[in-house]
């Protein structure tokens, strides 16, 4: 075996070896079983229950309301705001995630792993919270560049920890073949390896531009008016939440377009390239000159990101005063509760997102396309919207449960259950179908074939999905502050409640404690842990 060379594992059912292909096949062809059809549309259900408040709110207002309230001047400049921004930072982080997932997966470094650590770190960062760190740096600091730049730097994760995924999975057997017939090294990078990450980098550019669009704690304090500001401001004078649903409804309406190209774009690209074959060789480079620009993209924008917000809580940490107001107890008791509600999400939204994602990665079709759409509408939610939907939901059909934590959990699990569905989807069409056919023609059943196989070696995505959820549910704010019992703060609240009133000192310790715990989910997704695959050529 040539050096650089990664032998694909050999999977085994109860002890039978069974080759494996280094691509798995789809099975667009296929019929999706009917209880995992029953599953993913139950889940759709689930999820489906703020767009329905909303359609029931909107549609509450008549014809020529909604014309009015759409036909507001400020309407426009909302809207092109809100877009705007989504665009301009999903382009940003493209440009940058590709890139570092390219560095961390295919290039010969030093300290990988610490390399792969910074690069998830920006996910233990609230957007809020890094929006304050660059406002105490710079009080100045507002306007459309300062969102692009603070979103940019919080969400390049979102794009490079999928696309790292794919090409450790990947091959570079193909781009060595162009090479070979004349290609130079960065045509063949696009003939062979880029077939291979789009539908990575398409997923987390979705999830990206998602988030933007329902971002809410980094514009409002940065100054820059968009859709989501608004709707908060609607609910909270509470004089016209049909304003406010209407204004939501198009958000949802810009989330449904996204869904669809994305969509599309992965079916163009499942089409024209179709499988990947051959065998599974990772090729490590050499960078040469090079080295120093990469290290320096590699640890700039986790520097900027984290670095910043990071020494600005340590600034006030170390203030006498802020020491002294600090109640232990109370910081305890906000670690333990937010850990608690982020892992209870964290579960519900794997649980609701496993059949969608199962359904996605295996079968196509349009109601298969219906599905995996709803199931990414709530990520284009704000918090607030699923926070009150939740609470009419709550007391119009299980009164007993408001005001507790099993509705906020659900509200995480439902508002960031697309984020499992990418991880799932994703994990889940790696794995060979082949392997599955053979388990049936082995004796075993649906269920044994899924937890033997399929579920077996997409466990990796499954975990990442749960993890990424969890690392996200720590950081939620408007939900919380609707959902949250009485009496129960979380991390976010604590730093939130501080900040609004620029009692910065007292929050510096719950922003720490906010970052420390998010750290161990984005240390986890980073893969430093699992040791290095991969070797010099």
């Amino acid at each position: 075996m040539s050096r650089g060379t990664v032998p694909a594992p050999v999977p085994t059912i109860a002890g039978r070896t069974i080759a494996r292909r280094a691509t798995p096949e789809r099975t667009g062809n296929r019929r999706a079983p009917r209880p995992l059809l029953v599953l993913a549309i139950f889940a759709c259900a689930i999820a489906s229950i703020p767009l329905v408040y909303l359609v029931v709110r909107a549609g509450s207002s008549g014809l020529g309301d909604i014309v009015a309230i759409l036909g507001r001047p400020r309407i426009p400049q909302l809207l092109a705001n809100t877009v705007g921004l989504a665009l301009a930072v999903t382009a940003s982080c493209i440009a940058i995630g590709v890139p570092t997932a390219f560095l961390l997966a295919r290039a010969k470094l030093r300290f990988r792993g610490f390399f792969a650590v910074l690069a998830a770190l920006p996910l233990a960062i609230p957007s809020y919270l890094a929006a304050y760190g660059w406002l105490a740096a710079v009080p100045t600091f507002n306007g459309f560049w300062a969102a692009w730049l603070v979103l940019t730097l919080v969400s390049v994760p979102y794009v490079t920890l999928p696309v790292a995924a794919a090409l450790r999975a990947g091959t570079t057997a193909l781009d060595d073949v162009a090479r070979t017939l004349g290609r130079g090294p960065w045509r063949a990078f696009w003939l062979g390896t880029w077939p291979q990450i789009r539908p990575a980098t398409l997923a987390g550019a979705l999830l990206v531009c998602l988030y933007v669009l329902s971002e809410f704690g980094a514009v409002a304090l940065l100054r820059f008016p968009v859709l989501t500001t608004a709707i908060q401001q609607a609910y909270g004078a509470s004089f016209n939440r049909n304003y406010a649903a209407i204004l939501a409804t198009v958000l949802v309406l810009l989330a449904i377009v996204l869904v669809l190209g994305e969509q599309a774009a992965r079916g163009r690209a499942r089409r024209r390239f179709g499988a990947v074959g051959g065998v599974s060789r990772h090729r490590i480079i050499r960078l040469g000159k090079w080295t120093a620009p990469a290290s320096l993209l590699l640890a700039g924008v986790p520097a900027l990101a984290v670095g910043l917000p990071v020494a600005v809580l340590f600034a006030r940490l170390l203030d006498a005063e802020t020491l002294r107001a600090l109640d232990p107890v109370e910081l305890g008791q906000a670690v333990v509760n937010t850990l608690m509600l982020a892992v209870g999400g964290a579960v519900i939204a794997v649980l609701l997102a496993l059949p969608i994602g199962a359904l996605a990665a295996k079968y196509a079709g349009r109601l298969v396309r219906i599905i995996e759409s709803v199931g990414y509408l709530a990520l284009g939610l704000p918090g607030i919207v699923v926070g009150l939907s939740l609470v009419f939901f709550s007391l119009a059909v299980v009164p007993a449960l408001y005001q507790t934590g099993i509705v906020l959990a659900f509200a995480y699990g439902v508002l960031f259950m697309p984020k499992a569905i990418g991880a799932i989807r994703s994990s889940i069409a790696q794995v060979p179908v082949s392997l599955e056919d053979v388990a049936r023609t082995l004796g075993y059943g649906r269920a044994q074939t899924w937890w033997l196989v399929t579920a077996r070696l997409a466990r990796p995505g499954i975990a990442a999905g749960a993890l990424l959820v969890a690392v996200t549910a720590m950081k939620e704010l408007p939900a919380t502050l609707l959902l949250r019992p009485t009496g129960t703060d979380t991390l976010a609240i604590e730093l939130w409640s501080r900040t609004d009133v620029s009692a910065y000192g007292a929050a510096a310790p719950y922003a720490a404690a906010l970052v420390l715990l998010a750290a161990i989910p984005a240390f986890l997704l980073s893969g430093a842990g699992r040791g290095r695959t991969d070797g010099p050529l």
